[in-house]
């Protein structure tokens, strides 16, 4: 794999990050979601950059205090001035092998100058079927928020 499209984060869970029922809380693997793909989209674009929107976010399993938690993001689809990175999180025993997907997701970041303008990004070329696949989710995804934009907010009065 291409060693400039993704990166990939690797720590324990610590009991500061849970919730009430004693699971890692849901916005602290946003957060994790959310920090490693713009770590992504920076290292990607070589430029400062912000989050555009956030699709799909699953909660698969529940992460436990103590374990080895790690974030994947990859670049997946590129725009103009866009980056679609596909982000897997998985957590398991650190003194075991395994461990399993517990959320995953599509977050779009935007690169931007330093007047807080858009900026043009490197195009990203899939080089394998799995990239290919991720590719055309991204790109379904952004025609359903241009979609959602356009249309739906529109048709509702939300404008």
């Amino acid at each position: 794999m291409d060693k400039n499209n993704f990166i990939e984060f690797c720590f324990l869970a610590e009991p500061t990050d849970v919730n009430f029922g004693g699971k890692v809380h849901g916005g602290m693997v946003m957060k994790w979601i959310d920090q490693a793909s713009y770590a992504c989209a920076a290292k990607w674009s070589k430029r400062y950059c912000v989050t555009v929107s956030a699709n799909g976010i699953r909660f698969i399993r529940p992460i436990l205090v103590g374990q080895m938690v790690v974030v994947k993001a990859q670049i997946v689809h590129t725009g103009k001035t866009s980056m679609h990175i596909y982000v897997a999180v998985r957590a398991g025993d650190p003194k075991e092998s395994g461990s399993v997907v517990t959320n995953r997701c599509f977050i779009t970041f935007m690169a931007i100058d330093e007047s807080g303008f858009p900026i043009k990004v490197p195009s990203f070329t899939p080089k394998n079927e799995e990239q290919r696949l991720l590719e055309e989710v991204a790109i379904e995804a952004k025609q359903f928020a241009k979609t959602l934009d356009n249309d739906f907010v529109e048709k509702l009065g939300w404008k």
